[in-house]
């Protein structure tokens, strides 16, 4: 798969809020599914759960391990990692750039 292919996958998963909810669960700690079924509980079922977790596994956000009975989910950091290298980080030093002239330009210094 290409990185076209696999940008295309992770910006298509990022899109959707609950999607963004199952990733910030699974920030503080790994998750079993049960666990992220029962937080939207009251919103969605859990065939709609897992329908939202296969996308965020497709894209690489999300790594699953079974153990036993249990699927254990494991926020995946590597893509984020490279989202920020490539779209963020360029962006980001160009902006410290323009603080700390703007700063020098204000104290006069």
């Amino acid at each position: 798969m290409s990185n076209i292919d696999t940008d295309d996958l992770i910006f298509k998963a990022l899109a959707d809020s609950r999607r963004r909810q199952i990733l910030d669960l699974l920030k503080s700690a790994p998750r079993t599914t049960g666990e992220l079924c029962d937080h939207f509980k009251d919103a969605l079922d859990r065939c709609t759960v897992m329908q939202h977790m296969k996308v965020l596994e497709r894209a690489g956000l999300i790594v699953v391990r079974r153990e036993g009975r249990n699927r254990w989910n494991y926020l995946n950091a590597a893509p984020f990692k490279e989202i920020h290298d490539r779209w963020i980080s360029p962006y980001a030093h160009e902006a410290v750039e323009l603080l700390a002239r703007l700063k020098h330009d204000l104290e006069g210094t």
